[in-house]
């Protein structure tokens, strides 16, 4: 078959700078993967590298030459599961890089097949739930605006990062702007667990859905005391970040949120799936600031999940790819667009 790989990093300016309680981004860089088979047609993949979980930009860069190879090597893009397997005995750690690789072939094998991903899977389009629109930290003004923005855009559901001395009057505002909106918070590991608790009263008086991620990570007794006392579902992110993880926390939340860049692959981010529903958790696909690159191909998994946080591509000022319509929203799959339904 003769397949052909190559590399790329690219820097997204986002619309406006996005701060979360550890610090604040101003540009998204992804690195883009190419597979191409001997006809010409081409898989796209994306790495949104983050240093939290290990993974930069560098490291991406790094690797890939070894995990291309392997794709080269098997040189057949339907051989899934043997790409992903020896994709991680070649690279055990940078999920994001083997990310990349995995949409890339899952990509150009649903091509090469004349279907979309999720109809390759057999899944429902209409099941797949909205996404979020995520407002970061910032000026109570600020906020103000950028909720009503994202009201007069149509997005019914806002998730409001916190982690703040001003979380209560954040809230304030949010409400106000947006009374009819679905509101989720995510503290990004930066609570305490009786702060989780005393927090989750008020935020449950102002109609919050749920709370993501309120303590560190390194904290899984936290975890379970923000878990059992909280006046909120608790959602996990930061704890729940491989396949072996979510056992971990089956008793400490009740939403595992996955992210492709965390999981190494799409055939991992299904069996993750498959445990968290085993385990009798709900399921939440999230992402990092991402291309459609990537967007496009966790939106052919939205049908899997209770509730989707996919709106990377939404907060860059200008994306080089297309994937899915997200307007609204709304998580739209073409079943014309064949692949992930990125597209250059």
């Amino acid at each position: 078959m003769s397949l052909s790989t190559s590399f790329e990093r690219v820097s997204a300016e986002l619309e406006t700078p996005f701060s979360i309680s550890r610090g604040t981004q101003t540009h998204a860089e992804n690195v883009i993967v190419r597979v191409t088979d001997g006809g010409g047609m081409t898989g796209i993949g994306g790495a949104a590298p983050a240093a939290h979980y290990g993974d930069t930009p560098e490291t991406v860069a790094a690797v890939l030459p070894d995990l291309l190879a392997v794709v080269e090597e098997i040189d057949d893009p339907h051989a899934l599961a043997a790409i992903e397997s020896r994709m991680a005995d070649t690279v055990r750690g940078n999920p994001a890089a083997r990310t990349a690789v995995s949409i890339a072939v899952h990509d150009l094998a649903a091509r090469r097949l004349g279907v979309p991903l999720h109809r390759l899977w057999g899944l429902d389009p209409a099941a797949a739930p909205r996404t979020s629109y995520t407002i970061g930290l910032d000026t109570t003004e600020r906020v103000r605006e950028k909720t009503e923005a994202a009201v007069d855009a149509g997005y019914p559901i806002l998730k409001i990062k916190l982690g703040t001395d001003r979380d209560r009057e954040l809230i304030e505002t949010v409400r106000s702007a947006a009374p009819e909106a679905t509101i989720r918070v995510d503290a990004n590991e930066a609570w305490s667990p009786s702060e989780t608790v005393r927090k989750s009263e008020w935020l449950a008086e102002y109609g919050v859905e749920f709370i993501e991620q309120p303590v560190p990570a390194e904290n899984p007794e936290g975890l379970r005391v923000a878990y059992e006392r909280s006046a909120l579902p608790i959602a996990a992110d930061e704890s729940c970040v491989t396949l072996s993880d979510v056992p971990r926390i089956a008793d400490r939340c009740d939403i595992a949120n996955l992210k492709l860049m965390k999981t190494g692959g799409i055939r991992e981010a299904r069996r993750m799936i498959a445990a968290a529903r085993a385990h009798g958790l709900e399921v939440m696909l999230g992402c990092m600031i991402e291309t459609n690159a990537s967007i496009a191909a966790a939106a052919q998994l939205a049908p899997l999940v209770d509730y989707a946080d996919l709106d990377g591509s939404l907060l860059l000022a200008a994306d080089p790819f297309t994937g899915p319509d997200l307007s609204s929203g709304r998580i739209r799959l073409d079943a014309d667009a064949n692949g992930t339904g990125v597209r250059e």
